[in-house]
């Protein structure tokens, strides 16, 4: 693990990948399952399997507990930035056709995030609206 100065893979950043993406290879890179996590942390299976699907989202306290567990900085677990990983050692050369296609994974994912995001924001103002038209 090292510092992530967006000068070597970007595969943790904020644009490739999600909050939940860098939990699941935190824990991954430290040969720990979802369940010895929830343990650690003192919370159910489903609440961590939550955060990495990015369901939903730990408290502060939480978070804190998690980076300290997983050896990273609460900063890299929220945006990619600060002491976490670089990303997984690339052994075999992709083609370009497969780097184009990875990348445009990554941007799809990002932005269906970016619209999950816009979406509950737009349903919490419908049921303002509704209660006020009530």
């Amino acid at each position: 693990m090292s510092e992530n100065n967006n000068s070597g893979s970007d595969w943790y950043s904020e644009e490739s990948a999600t909050f939940g993406d860098r939990v699941a290879g935190a824990r991954e890179a430290l040969g720990m399952t979802q369940t010895e996590l929830a343990k650690r942390l003192g919370v159910k299976l489903q609440t961590v399997r939550g955060w990495e699907e990015d369901i939903s989202e730990p408290r502060a306290n939480k978070l804190q507990m998690m980076a300290g567990v997983l050896n990273v900085s609460m900063m890299w677990l929220l945006n990619g930035h600060g002491d976490g990983l670089d990303g997984p050692v690339e052994d075999v050369t992709l083609s370009g056709d497969i780097r184009a296609v990875l990348t445009e994974v990554r941007q799809v994912k990002s932005e269906m995030s970016r619209l999950s995001d816009r979406l509950g924001v737009l349903e919490k103002r419908l049921r303002h609206a509704l209660k006020e038209h009530a």
